[in-house]
């Protein structure tokens, strides 16, 4: 069966946002280092769950384009498991980054695994020009896919739609507008910003369980700027346009967005059970690295880094010798990790897929 998945190097880096360091990488060197019997014996209960992949290498250096989830997958089958194992040296500045040229390494103190990191600074190596940036740390996630998608895609509620700014239509009583065009807008500018997003009302986020109205999405068109107001009509200036803009398309103020690629891939700490309700981009089935809208979010206690398994809901089928019908058990058919969440949903990105993944398809903790 085909898998649609991260390659295992990709799929490991989420393990590695702690880190610890000045370490060589043979068995021996580490059997000198000093650590108290309490901590190994509170791990050891803790780690009991935690499979180590059998073909794993003696160790592996980090390289530009891995992300945390891809390295932690080297070396755990669950990666959002690394917290588990992950040994923190707090001499480090900043221990729970990653970068370039770092050397990773699973060892066994006690008889309990542990993740270890050497430094690039603090690994010999041949005489060599070499060069590291140490400005940029490993990411958790490919962060060019979800950049991209952030920069699209808005959550709101209609009390905020309907009371934005429309367009009323451009110059010469033109009705569609394109890049650095002038059009008129009339609307609430009491705020007096001069930069303006322009959204189109896209199709409500419904939860698949429920039948609630979590949020209505709205459709980046562009971006303008105001060039005069005469009471509630300004005019303004399309400085970006993705495509045309219409009468009745909505002025929203921007809103700072950002996402920290520091943050650490784990099970929720909460216990969750949603759903998928919305594939990215338009499309009723989703793979790895597609982006998924679930009906869980602030108030479930669902923060960016949470891990949740996919599970396809089980047929329902005949007994033909009970002569009733029964549902088979839930099949798992992937992962995937929330990186933006709002009060009442959430997206996430499908790291894992054996099989596509469909609208309505169930999410549990992992």
């Amino acid at each position: 069966m085909k898998k649609f998945g991260l390659s295992r190097v990709l799929l490991a880096a989420v393990l590695f946002t702690s880190f610890v360091t000045t370490l060589s990488f043979s068995n021996e060197s580490f059997s000198n280092e000093s650590f108290s019997n309490e901590s190994a014996s509170n791990q050891s209960s803790s780690t009991q769950s935690v499979v180590i992949n059998q073909d794993l290498p003696n160790s592996y250096t980090v390289v530009r384009g891995d992300t945390l989830w891809d390295i932690s997958a080297v070396f755990l089958q669950d990666p959002w498991m690394w917290p588990e194992i992950w040994h923190a040296n707090q001499q480090i500045d900043n221990p729970h980054l990653i970068y370039p040229g770092d050397v990773i390494s699973l060892v066994y103190i006690n008889g309990v695994p542990q993740l270890k990191i050497v430094r690039s600074r603090e690994v010999k190596l041949s005489p060599e020009i070499r060069s590291l940036d140490h400005d940029e740390a490993i990411s958790a996630l490919p962060l060019n896919v979800i950049s991209t998608f952030l920069s699209k895609t808005r959550v709101t509620d209609d009390a905020t739609l309907n009371g934005a700014p429309y367009v009323l239509g451009g110059a010469e009583r033109r009705i569609l507008v394109g890049m650095s065009d002038d059009f008129y807008a009339r609307g609430d500018f009491a705020a007096n910003r001069l930069n303006y997003g322009i959204y189109r009302r896209g199709e409500p986020y419904i939860d698949p369980q429920s039948g609630e109205l979590l949020g209505i999405r709205a459709i980046d068109i562009g971006a303008a700027r105001v060039k005069a107001l005469k009471k509630d009509v300004a005019t303004l200036n399309a400085s970006r346009a993705e495509g045309e803009i219409r009468v009745k398309d909505r002025l929203l103020v921007a809103e700072e967005r950002t996402l920290a690629s520091t943050f650490y891939p784990r099970a929720p700490e909460t216990e969750i059970n949603g759903a998928v309700m919305n594939v990215e981009e338009g499309v009723r089935n989703a793979g790895a690295l597609d982006v998924v809208a679930i009906n869980r979010g602030d108030r479930d206690g669902l923060q960016s880094g949470d891990t949740l398994a996919i599970f396809k809901r089980g047929e329902l089928v005949k007994d033909r010798v009970a002569s009733e019908r029964i549902r088979l058990p839930d099949e798992r058919i992937g992962l995937l990790m929330v990186f933006d969440t709002y009060e009442k949903m959430s997206f996430a990105l499908v790291m894992e897929a054996d099989r596509q993944i469909d609208l309505g398809d169930l999410l549990r903790n992992p």
